[in-house]
């Protein structure tokens, strides 16, 4: 019985995960064919690159949707097919029955984790990469920031690229938007910048002054005074493009440099917590599996199992806005979602059937 039930929970997660996917990513391919091919050159290939880039991410997100689907669906087929009486007449308690779902759930977590930061974070660092460009040609990914702004006092700093760490790296396309007092008054542009003392050493700088209009030659000069190497390669942290481990490293430079880490940490807890609702959806779908399916409330069981599943993921999302905001800790933003659902669905289960 164990088997037969883990494999029928499976067959349907899949099923319905297979479904979800192709229905959502041929609606998406439909939204982004035009701006793929408006890119000279670009074709079928192409198309076919950006599926290969999407799906995973679309996998990533309606898992947890598919395993609170195919519960309702496997347990509402064996109650109405009277197996469930029958395992209750056998002595079964609730939670001996649902069993064998929780621990092919806990299978299906293990899964989705590991497809998360193997496969999802890479897919999505590429995309984003490839959107950046347009759709153009593929950049190589060397581990380089791109389009990092920084601020210097008034000023505001664009770097168009960043190649390398700490005082060897290399700054390319530089904008430097001169506000002494909050008001515009001169752009200086450079092609590259080193190290030099506390600043930034260019050559060939070019200064565009707002008043006259007039441009001028610069030559070398020392700018963006103060700013430290870190403040340009660690600009544009995104958890989503990023593995456990390379987050973790990244929350701890941060946090070395004296930046802001909140919304990144509780990134890195879902991380965890997110592969992890798969377990809960047996436990709040469990309310389709019992009751007398003569009764006529079968279909009412079914729906209130999806509100409890989709309550869920409302609070989860709810939750790490909240912590991303500083008004949640990290760690409760995560977490504290999965520990009320648990605590929600096993007083229903114990309250309705133990």
């Amino acid at each position: 019985m164990t088997w037969y039930m883990a494999r029928k929970f499976l067959v349907s997660t899949f099923a319905i995960l297979l479904m979800l996917v192709l229905v959502l990513q041929t609606l998406d391919l439909l939204g982004e064919s035009g701006k793929i091919l408006s890119h000279p050159g670009n074709g079928q290939a192409e198309l076919w690159r950006y599926v290969g880039l999407r799906s995973p991410q679309i996998v990533a997100r309606f898992l947890p949707f598919s395993v609170l689907l195919a519960t309702i669906v496997t347990l509402s087929t064996m109650n109405q097919n009277s197996e469930i009486i029958a395992m209750k007449a056998a002595g079964l308690s609730a939670h001996q029955v649902l069993a064998p779902l929780i621990v092919a759930s806990l299978g299906v977590a293990a899964v989705s984790f590991v497809f998360n930061e193997r496969i999802v974070t890479r897919a999505t660092a590429t995309l984003a990469q490839w959107e950046n460009v347009g759709f153009g040609d593929m950049p190589v990914d060397r581990g380089d920031r791109s389009n990092v702004w920084v601020r210097a006092g008034g000023d505001l700093i664009q770097v168009r690229q960043v190649n390398g760490r700490g005082d060897a790296a290399v700054l390319s396309g530089i904008t430097v938007y001169e506000r002494p007092q909050g008001a515009l008054t001169g752009i200086v542009t450079a092609s590259r910048a080193v190290r030099s003392g506390d600043g930034w050493l260019v050559e060939d700088a070019r200064r565009f002054q707002v008043a006259d209009g007039g441009i001028t030659d610069v030559g070398r000069a020392v700018i963006a005074r103060g700013v430290e190497p870190d403040r340009f390669t660690l600009a544009n942290v995104d958890a989503d493009e990023l593995s456990y481990a390379p987050l973790d490293a990244a929350i701890a430079e941060l946090e070395a440099a004296g930046r802001p880490t909140k919304a990144l940490e509780g990134a890195k807890w879902h991380k965890l917590s997110g592969p992890l609702s798969a377990v809960l959806m047996p436990l709040l779908g469990a309310v389709a599996a019992f009751g007398i399916a003569r009764s006529g409330k079968l279909f009412l069981r079914a729906v209130i199992g999806m509100a409890l599943g989709f309550a869920y993921f409302v609070a989860d999302n709810f939750a790490l806005a909240m912590g991303n905001l500083g008004a949640y800790p990290p760690f409760l933003a995560a977490w504290a979602p999965f520990l009320l659902f648990f605590l929600i669905g096993e007083a229903v289960l114990v309250r309705t059937e133990e």
